[in-house]
């Protein structure tokens, strides 16, 4: 599941279709992978140092690793672009820079901690992004598995 939030109070953007293309790759790259709890926040007009930030959880330190690594090889590929990449080693959080995206890629527990969503979200859009989450979670055991209805 992916979340986009569009830019809060903010001029219409007029984001070169390029970044919105890079975007595509990313999330579909993050989907292939298996990422979860995928979050786009549109920076434009908010920020200079992106167009977009993509948040995404993998279950451990290895998953992490893995979703950064096959994220910087498909871009490679398929738009000819290095990315920077921070954090691979440990695995609890990975930071890929392609200039107009930011990808951050977190074991569950360091996501929560440093709560990024809270920080970059316009406030409206983290109520609703909590309400989908509380309800994808009551349908939930404790181990992550759907229950039975």
């Amino acid at each position: 599941m992916s979340t986009t939030v569009p830019p809060a109070d903010t001029p219409a953007a007029t984001a070169s279709e390029g970044s919105d293309q890079l975007l595509a790759r990313i999330i579909a790259s993050l989907e292939d992978d298996k990422a979860e709890d995928i979050v786009t926040i549109d920076l434009r007009g908010r920020s200079a140092m992106a167009d977009h930030m993509v948040i995404a959880s993998g279950r451990n330190s290895r998953q992490v690793a893995s979703i950064a690594d096959k994220l910087v090889e498909r871009l490679k590929a398929q738009t000819g672009r290095g990315a920077r990449i921070e954090g691979k080693d440990t695995g609890d959080w990975v930071l890929i820079d392609t200039d107009e995206v930011i990808v951050h890629v977190f074991r569950p527990e360091v996501r929560e901690f440093y709560q990024l969503e809270k920080m970059w979200m316009p406030a409206d859009a983290l109520a609703s992004l909590r309400a989908d989450a509380a309800r994808d979670d009551a349908g939930r055991d404790g181990a992550g598995r759907t229950l039975a209805q």
